[in-house]
Protein backbone atom coordinates (compact mmCIF):
# COMPACT_ATOMS: atom_id res chain seq x y z
CA UNK A 1 0.00 0.00 0.00
CA UNK A 2 1.38 3.41 -0.98
CA UNK A 3 2.16 5.61 2.03
CA UNK A 4 2.36 8.83 0.05
CA UNK A 5 0.44 10.66 -2.63
CA UNK A 6 0.69 10.96 -6.39
CA UNK A 7 0.71 14.73 -6.95
CA UNK A 8 0.45 16.86 -10.07
CA UNK A 9 1.47 20.54 -10.25
CA UNK A 10 -0.31 22.24 -13.15
CA UNK A 11 1.37 25.44 -14.36
CA UNK A 12 4.72 24.42 -12.92
CA UNK A 13 6.74 26.96 -14.92
CA UNK A 14 4.96 30.02 -13.46
CA UNK A 15 5.80 31.93 -10.27
CA UNK A 16 3.13 30.20 -8.18
CA UNK A 17 3.82 26.78 -9.71
CA UNK A 18 7.51 27.13 -8.79
CA UNK A 19 6.53 28.05 -5.23
CA UNK A 20 4.18 25.08 -5.00
CA UNK A 21 7.03 22.72 -5.86
CA UNK A 22 9.34 24.46 -3.40
CA UNK A 23 6.82 24.32 -0.55
CA UNK A 24 5.85 20.69 -1.17
CA UNK A 25 9.55 19.87 -0.76
CA UNK A 26 10.14 22.20 2.21
CA UNK A 27 7.17 20.86 4.16
CA UNK A 28 8.05 17.26 3.22
CA UNK A 29 4.59 16.56 1.92
CA UNK A 30 4.28 12.76 1.67
CA UNK A 31 4.75 12.14 -2.04
CA UNK A 32 5.25 8.82 -3.81
CA UNK A 33 5.28 10.37 -7.27
CA UNK A 34 5.14 13.93 -8.59
CA UNK A 35 4.81 15.34 -12.08
CA UNK A 36 4.97 18.90 -13.41
CA UNK A 37 2.59 20.00 -16.16
CA UNK A 38 2.68 23.03 -18.42
CA UNK A 39 1.32 24.18 -21.74
CA UNK A 40 2.64 22.52 -24.88
CA UNK A 41 4.93 25.47 -25.64
CA UNK A 42 6.67 24.98 -22.28
CA UNK A 43 6.80 21.18 -22.47
CA UNK A 44 10.22 19.85 -21.50
CA UNK A 45 11.15 22.89 -19.42
CA UNK A 46 13.09 21.83 -16.32
CA UNK A 47 11.80 22.78 -12.86
CA UNK A 48 13.19 22.02 -9.41
CA UNK A 49 11.57 19.88 -6.74
CA UNK A 50 13.84 19.70 -3.71
CA UNK A 51 17.10 18.17 -4.95
CA UNK A 52 15.39 16.72 -8.02
CA UNK A 53 14.84 18.17 -11.47
CA UNK A 54 11.55 17.53 -13.25
CA UNK A 55 10.81 17.97 -16.94
CA UNK A 56 7.37 19.40 -17.58
CA UNK A 57 4.83 17.33 -19.45
CA UNK A 58 2.01 18.46 -21.72
CA UNK A 59 -1.14 19.35 -19.81
CA UNK A 60 -3.30 18.85 -22.89
CA UNK A 61 -2.56 15.12 -23.21
CA UNK A 62 -2.04 14.20 -19.54
CA UNK A 63 -4.15 11.42 -18.01
CA UNK A 64 -5.12 12.26 -14.41
CA UNK A 65 -6.37 8.72 -13.70
CA UNK A 66 -4.68 7.28 -10.61
CA UNK A 67 -3.35 10.62 -9.38
CA UNK A 68 -4.50 11.83 -5.94
CA UNK A 69 -4.07 15.63 -5.93
CA UNK A 70 -3.61 18.24 -8.65
CA UNK A 71 -2.45 21.71 -7.62
CA UNK A 72 -3.61 24.11 -10.33
CA UNK A 73 -1.64 27.34 -10.86
CA UNK A 74 -3.03 28.40 -14.22
CA UNK A 75 -5.64 30.96 -15.28
CA UNK A 76 -9.38 30.51 -15.16
CA UNK A 77 -9.69 29.59 -18.85
CA UNK A 78 -7.28 26.64 -18.59
CA UNK A 79 -8.76 25.64 -15.23
CA UNK A 80 -12.26 25.62 -16.70
CA UNK A 81 -11.10 23.15 -19.33
CA UNK A 82 -8.81 20.84 -17.35
CA UNK A 83 -10.02 20.86 -13.72
CA UNK A 84 -13.27 18.97 -14.50
CA UNK A 85 -11.23 16.43 -16.48
CA UNK A 86 -8.96 15.83 -13.48
CA UNK A 87 -11.88 15.64 -11.05
CA UNK A 88 -13.79 13.21 -13.27
CA UNK A 89 -10.70 10.98 -13.28
CA UNK A 90 -10.85 10.88 -9.46
CA UNK A 91 -8.07 13.38 -8.80
CA UNK A 92 -8.79 16.12 -6.25
CA UNK A 93 -8.15 19.60 -7.69
CA UNK A 94 -6.88 22.51 -5.56
CA UNK A 95 -7.40 25.53 -7.77
CA UNK A 96 -5.54 28.82 -7.40
CA UNK A 97 -7.62 30.70 -10.00
CA UNK A 98 -10.80 32.65 -9.23
CA UNK A 99 -13.01 30.31 -11.29
CA UNK A 100 -14.61 28.26 -8.50
CA UNK A 101 -14.27 30.55 -5.46
CA UNK A 102 -17.87 31.74 -5.47
CA UNK A 103 -19.48 28.41 -6.37
CA UNK A 104 -21.83 27.33 -3.57
CA UNK A 105 -20.91 23.64 -3.99
CA UNK A 106 -17.15 24.17 -3.86
CA UNK A 107 -15.28 24.91 -0.62
CA UNK A 108 -13.11 28.02 -0.39
CA UNK A 109 -10.50 27.23 2.23
CA UNK A 110 -7.85 28.86 4.40
CA UNK A 111 -6.76 25.97 6.64
CA UNK A 112 -6.15 28.12 9.74
CA UNK A 113 -9.67 29.52 9.41
CA UNK A 114 -12.18 26.98 8.02
CA UNK A 115 -10.58 23.52 7.62
CA UNK A 116 -13.91 21.77 8.24
CA UNK A 117 -15.13 23.01 4.86
CA UNK A 118 -12.92 20.33 3.26
CA UNK A 119 -15.76 17.81 3.75
CA UNK A 120 -17.70 19.54 0.97
CA UNK A 121 -14.91 18.66 -1.49
CA UNK A 122 -16.04 15.04 -1.67
CA UNK A 123 -18.99 16.09 -3.85
CA UNK A 124 -17.12 17.56 -6.83
CA UNK A 125 -13.46 16.93 -5.96
CA UNK A 126 -12.57 20.60 -6.47
CA UNK A 127 -11.34 22.99 -3.77
CA UNK A 128 -10.80 26.72 -4.31
CA UNK A 129 -7.83 28.69 -3.04
CA UNK A 130 -8.78 32.29 -2.11
CA UNK A 131 -7.44 35.53 -3.51
CA UNK A 132 -3.99 36.40 -2.14
CA UNK A 133 -5.15 39.58 -0.42
CA UNK A 134 -8.06 37.78 1.24
CA UNK A 135 -6.02 34.82 2.49
CA UNK A 136 -3.70 36.81 4.75
CA UNK A 137 -6.49 39.05 6.03
CA UNK A 138 -8.80 36.24 7.15
CA UNK A 139 -5.95 34.55 9.02
CA UNK A 140 -5.74 37.71 11.13
CA UNK A 141 -9.50 38.30 11.40
CA UNK A 142 -10.75 34.84 12.38
CA UNK A 143 -9.28 34.57 15.92
CA UNK A 144 -10.47 38.10 16.70
CA UNK A 145 -13.93 37.34 15.31
CA UNK A 146 -14.15 34.25 17.54
CA UNK A 147 -13.54 36.45 20.58
CA UNK A 148 -15.54 39.65 19.91
CA UNK A 149 -17.51 39.17 16.65
CA UNK A 150 -16.57 41.48 13.82
CA UNK A 151 -19.24 43.84 12.47
CA UNK A 152 -17.28 45.72 9.82
CA UNK A 153 -13.86 45.74 8.18
CA UNK A 154 -12.28 48.60 6.23
CA UNK A 155 -9.12 47.47 4.45
CA UNK A 156 -6.66 49.23 2.17
CA UNK A 157 -4.18 46.98 0.42
CA UNK A 158 -0.66 47.64 -0.84
CA UNK A 159 -0.18 44.79 -3.29
CA UNK A 160 3.10 43.78 -4.90
CA UNK A 161 3.59 43.40 -8.63
CA UNK A 162 4.18 39.64 -8.34
CA UNK A 163 0.42 39.39 -7.85
CA UNK A 164 0.22 40.20 -11.56
CA UNK A 165 2.65 37.40 -12.48
CA UNK A 166 6.03 37.47 -14.18
CA UNK A 167 4.89 40.26 -16.53
CA UNK A 168 4.23 42.49 -13.52
CA UNK A 169 7.66 41.81 -12.03
CA UNK A 170 9.37 42.44 -15.37
CA UNK A 171 7.51 45.70 -15.91
CA UNK A 172 8.54 47.14 -12.53
CA UNK A 173 12.15 46.07 -13.12
CA UNK A 174 12.33 47.45 -16.66
CA UNK A 175 10.58 50.73 -15.83
CA UNK A 176 12.76 51.34 -12.79
CA UNK A 177 15.89 50.92 -14.90
CA UNK A 178 14.50 53.08 -17.71
CA UNK A 179 13.89 56.02 -15.37
CA UNK A 180 17.65 56.18 -14.78
CA UNK A 181 18.28 55.81 -18.51
CA UNK A 182 15.96 58.33 -20.23
CA UNK A 183 16.75 57.00 -23.70
CA UNK A 184 15.24 53.63 -22.79
CA UNK A 185 11.52 54.38 -22.40
CA UNK A 186 9.37 51.55 -20.97
CA UNK A 187 5.68 52.53 -21.16
CA UNK A 188 3.02 50.78 -19.13
CA UNK A 189 1.86 47.49 -20.67
CA UNK A 190 0.80 45.11 -17.90
CA UNK A 191 -0.44 47.92 -15.66
CA UNK A 192 -2.69 50.85 -16.59
CA UNK A 193 -0.14 53.47 -15.51
CA UNK A 194 3.56 53.65 -14.67
CA UNK A 195 4.24 51.36 -11.70
CA UNK A 196 7.85 52.36 -10.98
CA UNK A 197 7.94 55.03 -8.22
CA UNK A 198 4.14 55.17 -8.31
CA UNK A 199 1.03 53.55 -6.82
CA UNK A 200 -2.03 52.52 -8.84
CA UNK A 201 -5.48 52.31 -7.16
CA UNK A 202 -6.70 49.75 -9.68
CA UNK A 203 -6.39 45.94 -9.56
CA UNK A 204 -8.49 43.79 -11.90
CA UNK A 205 -11.44 45.23 -13.86
CA UNK A 206 -13.88 47.94 -12.79
CA UNK A 207 -17.43 46.89 -11.91
CA UNK A 208 -20.68 48.83 -12.23
CA UNK A 209 -20.59 49.65 -8.50
CA UNK A 210 -17.32 51.55 -8.93
CA UNK A 211 -15.27 48.98 -7.05
CA UNK A 212 -12.73 46.82 -8.82
CA UNK A 213 -13.06 43.05 -9.10
CA UNK A 214 -10.16 42.64 -6.64
CA UNK A 215 -12.05 44.70 -4.06
CA UNK A 216 -15.22 42.72 -4.68
CA UNK A 217 -13.29 39.46 -4.24
CA UNK A 218 -12.10 40.49 -0.78
CA UNK A 219 -15.68 41.23 0.28
CA UNK A 220 -17.25 38.06 -1.14
CA UNK A 221 -14.47 35.72 -0.01
CA UNK A 222 -14.29 37.04 3.56
CA UNK A 223 -18.02 36.46 3.89
CA UNK A 224 -17.77 32.92 2.49
CA UNK A 225 -14.73 31.91 4.56
CA UNK A 226 -15.56 33.50 7.94
CA UNK A 227 -19.10 34.84 8.29
CA UNK A 228 -21.63 36.24 5.78
CA UNK A 229 -22.74 38.86 8.32
CA UNK A 230 -19.38 40.69 8.30
CA UNK A 231 -19.48 43.94 6.32
CA UNK A 232 -16.30 44.56 4.32
CA UNK A 233 -15.16 47.50 2.21
CA UNK A 234 -11.82 47.44 0.42
CA UNK A 235 -9.55 49.69 -1.61
CA UNK A 236 -6.91 47.67 -3.47
CA UNK A 237 -3.73 49.39 -4.62
CA UNK A 238 -0.76 48.13 -6.65
CA UNK A 239 2.59 49.35 -5.29
CA UNK A 240 6.17 49.14 -6.62
CA UNK A 241 7.17 46.18 -4.44
CA UNK A 242 8.30 42.90 -6.04
CA UNK A 243 6.91 40.39 -3.52
CA UNK A 244 4.76 40.74 -0.40
CA UNK A 245 1.29 42.21 0.08
CA UNK A 246 0.54 44.65 2.91
CA UNK A 247 -2.81 45.68 4.34
CA UNK A 248 -3.98 48.41 6.69
CA UNK A 249 -7.04 46.92 8.38
CA UNK A 250 -9.61 48.73 10.51
CA UNK A 251 -11.99 46.45 12.42
CA UNK A 252 -15.21 47.28 14.24
CA UNK A 253 -16.42 44.66 16.74
CA UNK A 254 -19.77 44.00 18.38
CA UNK A 255 -18.12 44.17 21.79
CA UNK A 256 -15.04 45.88 23.18
CA UNK A 257 -11.69 44.19 22.56
CA UNK A 258 -8.64 45.66 24.26
CA UNK A 259 -5.54 46.03 22.07
CA UNK A 260 -3.43 44.05 24.56
CA UNK A 261 -5.87 41.14 24.55
CA UNK A 262 -6.02 41.29 20.74
CA UNK A 263 -2.22 41.13 20.65
CA UNK A 264 -2.24 38.08 22.92
CA UNK A 265 -4.94 36.36 20.85
CA UNK A 266 -3.01 36.91 17.63
CA UNK A 267 0.24 35.67 19.19
CA UNK A 268 -1.49 32.33 19.83
CA UNK A 269 -3.27 32.18 16.48
CA UNK A 270 -2.17 29.59 13.89
CA UNK A 271 -0.16 30.99 11.00
CA UNK A 272 0.31 34.41 12.64
CA UNK A 273 3.50 36.08 13.81
CA UNK A 274 3.11 39.27 15.86
CA UNK A 275 5.96 41.79 15.57
CA UNK A 276 4.60 44.87 17.30
CA UNK A 277 6.98 47.19 19.12
CA UNK A 278 6.28 50.89 19.32
CA UNK A 279 9.74 51.92 18.25
CA UNK A 280 11.71 52.50 15.07
CA UNK A 281 11.59 49.31 13.02
CA UNK A 282 9.27 47.52 15.44
CA UNK A 283 6.99 46.29 12.64
CA UNK A 284 7.26 44.12 9.54
CA UNK A 285 7.49 45.33 5.93
CA UNK A 286 7.08 43.30 2.72
CA UNK A 287 10.82 42.92 2.15
CA UNK A 288 11.14 41.05 5.44
CA UNK A 289 8.27 38.63 4.85
CA UNK A 290 9.54 37.18 1.55
CA UNK A 291 10.06 33.43 1.74
CA UNK A 292 8.30 33.09 5.09
CA UNK A 293 5.23 31.00 5.82
CA UNK A 294 3.75 33.39 8.42
CA UNK A 295 1.26 36.21 8.16
CA UNK A 296 2.85 39.07 10.12
CA UNK A 297 0.80 41.46 12.25
CA UNK A 298 2.09 44.82 13.50
CA UNK A 299 0.78 48.25 14.62
CA UNK A 300 -2.10 46.81 16.74
CA UNK A 301 -3.87 49.73 18.36
CA UNK A 302 -7.26 50.96 19.52
CA UNK A 303 -9.36 53.08 17.16
CA UNK A 304 -10.63 55.91 19.33
CA UNK A 305 -13.14 57.13 16.73
CA UNK A 306 -15.58 54.23 17.33
CA UNK A 307 -16.67 52.32 20.44
CA UNK A 308 -15.21 48.91 19.60
CA UNK A 309 -12.48 49.44 17.04
CA UNK A 310 -8.95 48.23 16.33
CA UNK A 311 -6.38 49.01 13.67
CA UNK A 312 -3.62 46.67 12.55
CA UNK A 313 -1.01 46.22 9.83
CA UNK A 314 -0.85 42.84 8.04
CA UNK A 315 1.99 41.64 5.77
CA UNK A 316 2.53 38.32 3.99
CA UNK A 317 4.40 36.77 1.07
CA UNK A 318 1.64 36.70 -1.55
CA UNK A 319 3.28 33.92 -3.55
CA UNK A 320 3.31 31.77 -0.42
CA UNK A 321 0.41 32.31 1.99
CA UNK A 322 -1.51 34.13 -0.70
CA UNK A 323 -1.16 31.28 -3.17
CA UNK A 324 1.22 28.32 -3.08
CA UNK A 325 1.51 27.77 0.68
CA UNK A 326 -2.24 27.92 1.19
CA UNK A 327 -2.73 25.38 -1.62
CA UNK A 328 -0.23 22.97 -0.06
CA UNK A 329 -1.83 23.45 3.37
CA UNK A 330 -5.19 22.55 1.79
CA UNK A 331 -3.54 19.41 0.37
CA UNK A 332 -2.34 18.56 3.88
CA UNK A 333 -5.86 18.92 5.29
CA UNK A 334 -7.24 16.90 2.38
CA UNK A 335 -4.77 14.12 3.14
CA UNK A 336 -5.46 14.11 6.88
CA UNK A 337 -9.25 14.24 6.69
CA UNK A 338 -10.29 12.57 3.44
CA UNK A 339 -7.56 10.71 1.53
CA UNK A 340 -5.74 9.45 4.67
CA UNK A 341 -2.70 7.96 2.98
CA UNK A 342 0.39 9.85 4.13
Amino acid sequence: MAMGYRVVVVGATGNVGHEMLNILAERQFPIDEITALASRKSMGTEVSFGDKTLKTKDLDTFDFTGWDIALFAVGSDATKKYAPIAAKAGCYVIDNSSLYRYDHDIPLIVPEVNPDAIELAVKRKIIANPNCSTAQMVVALKPLHDRARIKRVVVSTYQSVSGAGKEGIDELWDQTKSIYNPTDDKPARKFTKQIAFNVIPHIDVFMDSGETKEEWKMVAETKKIIDPSIKVTATCVRVPVFVGHSEAINIEFEEFLDEDEARDILREAPGVMVIDKREDGGYVTPVECVGDFATFISRIRQDSTIDNGLNLWCVSDNLRKGAALNAVQIAEVLGQRILKKG
